[in-house]
């Protein structure tokens, strides 16, 4: 058969996909006409095709040595040449295509391609904009130049070039999730969610897209629908890594076992498929610690680290991990790491992690700033909601914890106290529906309780809005299951953080946080973006119906010693730093008989400080741990003690709190930062500021006073009974009054256009 027989033969099965036998008719052809161009450009093109893009650089240039004027064969050497990574050589080829055809719009397309992988972005969206200038009805260009254009944020005009792609091929569905993206990039997560799911339509196993869609759902607090898109995802693509870790993070917030367990498999198979996936390591390790499982995660967030030094929040999420168990090997390098990288701006420690950590007010502003730029600006904003004038004013109490929770504990009370009369209160609940005694107890507190848990940020800020509600307090601020998303739609004109987060949030959509005098001193008023309200006596609530149990327990019972003196604190055991718990060991080691009485937190943290312990010549067993128990047990078990000793930089809040009402003294030491100055303020509200000292030389010395003179701490304990009943610490509803003078201060200045400004509570006669 003549070459140009079987070289036609070799095209017609080109034309009809049979690249094999399209590929063995052109070496027919060549053996008998090594010179045979087209031959050799149709083997090379085969070559391209088929991912041997060797064998078609190879044949192509040969081809082209044979004959230089012809622009596709520069074209193909290009494009096999960018496919081995040989990227400045391949637009040389283009570029002597175009030298040939100036107006070729393949060459253009092609040279723009490269272009975008070389990350040149403004080149690429040029020559895309002289390809569809030659062939403008080309889909395919003007999905490209969109993709050039996103990557240098010029979102408009991508989003113009994306639709123009649609508008020629609607059923485009690359154009319809890149659309998307563009979208997601401008904060429109509904437009978004439309693109992918037009995407998916055109395309129902584009496995991109279903991450894509999966990964708004979440923003948008639709859990259920994401996890079903991250499945399909993982069904569709089972070795794309990064879908196994948006699966095991949308399992993660289901809070149930099983879903635990299959959010712990997905990471895993994540790490199976990429070791050192930086991205699954630090959420395993964030799940791990949220389990107890400390010492698995310490070694997660370890690799993390290094693997990828700068991870964002990693250096504060191991510390966290190593102090939560009292784990302090190297503890003195990572807190000098967290805080220098803190203060140099760095994403180096989430805001409540850091309030463990540092004693400054200043680096806590500049952590909480850092935190909300990165994560809290890219929420959806709105203006502030208007005035919506009625009769009482409508208080929106917005928490996680309507339910057995030492905030809920501490604010039954005040939320019954509530004038019905001049104000209309609201729970907003965006915690799991646990039906408990609590939770039945402050279902019936509210004029209405609402369960939001299931509803997205943006509905949850609608039903605010359309309940006219006036202020908006946020109970969790920067701590466990926050909801910032809400409070930055600004569904209420006043909007106020309230005991959840004992300091600044840094953040521009919070106006006013709830204080004292003592909690934020005035010259350190101007480390709080939020205003200032300083109410008299002390900003702490407490239920004066807490129970104590009747049943007092022996020591022998509890485990103490039947002699000696008992130092107590019931803390979570991570505000234990290695400074505190050396002054507790001289302590135990110049009273004779003594123990330390501790919180059993957790298994690691017991097994570490009974190590610390006999690091520092004291008998493991002089620590004595006790269980959880429900609190009016707890409450009873305080009398089995002598002395609470305090923690610094966190100070006790509840545990404080707690001792108090027991009638159990506790000696404090206070900072700079409202964390480490709660006790303090606990203390002068129910007469006791003697036991408040400002230096841990001070307290370690009054404490060892104390310890060795029993009858001035019997004084001090005859005193706090006394106090206990008439002094405002416990005192619910004249607290709560305080506040409603607060909320009637606010409300007024809005309603006379007036900005935010910080102001103090006058006290309350009586």
């Amino acid at each position: 058969m003549q070459s140009a027989a079987l070289f036609g033969e070799a095209q017609r099965h080109y034309q009809n996909g049979r690249l094999g036998d399209a590929l063995q008719l052109c070496r027919r052809v060549l053996a008998g006409d090594p010179n045979h161009v087209d031959a050799l450009y149709l083997t090379g093109f085969i070559g391209l095709q088929t991912g041997q893009p060797q064998v078609a650089v190879d044949v192509l240039q040969r081809a082209i040595t044979l004959n230089r004027r012809v622009p596709d064969l520069h074209n193909s050497l290009g494009e096999a040449l960018r496919a081995l990574g040989r990227v400045d050589e391949a637009i040389a080829c283009y570029r002597r295509a175009l030298s040939l055809a100036p107006n070729d719009p393949t060459a253009h397309g092609c040279l723009g391609n490269a272009f975008l992988q070389q990350g040149k972005f403004v080149e690429a969206a040029d020559a895309y904009r002289r390809a569809i200038g030659v062939a403008g009805n080309d889909p395919a260009l003007h999905y490209n130049l969109g993709n050039a254009l996103t990557s240098v944020s010029h979102l408009n005009e991508a989003m113009a070039a994306y639709r123009r792609a649609l508008e020629i091929a609607p059923n485009y569905a690359e154009a319809h999730n890149n659309l998307g993206n563009a979208h997601r990039a401008r904060g429109e997560p509904d437009a978004a969610i439309a693109c992918y799911r037009r995407a998916l339509a055109a395309a129902p196993n584009f496995a991109l897209a279903h991450r894509n869609l999966g990964s708004m759902l979440m923003t948008q607090g639709q859990v259920g629908e994401a996890i079903a898109a991250f499945r399909r995802t993982v069904a569709l693509a089972p070795q794309f890594p990064d879908a196994y870790c948006d699966l095991g993070a949308a399992l993660r917030t289901q809070r149930d076992a099983k879903a635990i367990e299959e959010a712990l498999a997905s990471y895993e198979r994540a790490l199976v498929l990429k070791p050192d996936f930086a991205d699954a390591l630090a959420n395993r390790g964030e799940l791990l610690r949220e389990l107890g499982r400390y010492e698995e995660a310490v070694r997660d967030f370890e690799r993390l680290l290094a693997v990828a030094p700068g991870y964002d929040y990693a250096a504060g999420g191991l510390l966290h991990t190593k102090i939560t168990c009292c784990d302090w090997a190297d503890y003195d390098r990572l807190l000098a790491t967290v805080e220098n990288d803190v203060s140099a701006g760095k994403r180096a420690a989430a805001p409540f992690m850091f309030l463990y950590m540092s004693g400054s007010p200043r680096e806590q502003l500049r952590c909480a700033t850092t935190f909300t730029g990165d994560k809290i600006a890219k929420l959806p904003r709105s203006a502030k909601a208007p005035w919506r004038p009625h009769d009482r004013i409508r208080v929106a109490y917005v928490s996680g914890d309507f339910r057995n929770h030492p905030v809920a504990y501490l604010m039954a009370g005040l939320y019954e106290a509530h004038d019905r009369s001049r104000f209309e209160t609201i729970a907003l609940s965006i915690g799991p529906d646990i039906r408990d005694e609590t939770r039945e107890r402050l279902e019936k507190s509210f004029d209405r309780f609402i369960d939001a848990y299931a509803m997205t940020d943006q509905a949850a800020a609608t039903l605010l809005c359309d309940n006219k509600v006036d202020i908006a307090v946020d109970m969790n601020g920067y701590s466990q299951g926050m909801r910032a998303g809400i409070f930055t739609r600004r569904p209420a004109p006043v909007q106020v953080s309230y005991l959840g987060f004992p300091g600044t949030m840094g953040a521009d959509h919070i106006d006013y946080i709830l204080a004292d005098r003592f909690v934020i001193r005035e010259n350190q008023q101007a480390f709080y973006a939020e205003k200032i309200v300083s109410l008299p006596d002390t900003y702490w609530p407490t239920d004066d119906r807490r129970k104590i149990g009747d049943k007092t327990l022996t020591r022998v019972e509890a485990g103490l010693p039947e002699q000696g003196f008992v130092f107590c604190s019931f803390n979570n055991n991570l505000k234990i730093t290695p400074r505190i718990f050396d002054i507790w060991m001289r302590l135990l080691a110049r009273v004779e008989g003594s123990v330390l009485w501790l919180l059993q937190d957790n298994e690691t943290a017991g097994r570490n400080l009974r190590a610390e312990a006999a690091k520092r010549g004291v008998a493991p067993a002089r620590l004595v741990f006790a269980p959880r128990v429900p609190l009016a047990d707890h409450l009873a078990r305080h009398r089995l003690a002598d002395l609470v000793l305090d923690t610094l930089p966190y100070n006790a809040h509840t545990t404080a709190s707690d001792a108090l009402w027991a009638s159990l003294p506790m000696l404090t030491c206070s900072g700079a930062t409202f964390a480490s100055r709660v006790g303090g303020s606990l203390l002068h509200a129910v007469g006791l500021p003697e036991l408040v000292t400002d230096t841990l030389d001070d307290y370690e010395a009054l404490a060892l006073a104390l310890a060795q003179d029993r009858e001035k701490l019997g004084a001090i304990k005859a005193k706090l009974a006394r106090n206990r009943d008439t002094f405002p610490l416990f005192d619910t509803v004249r607290l709560c009054r305080h506040i409603e003078s607060a909320y009637e201060t606010m409300v007024a200045r809005h309603q006379r256009g007036e900005p935010p400004a910080s102001f103090a509570v006058e006290r309350i006669a009586g």
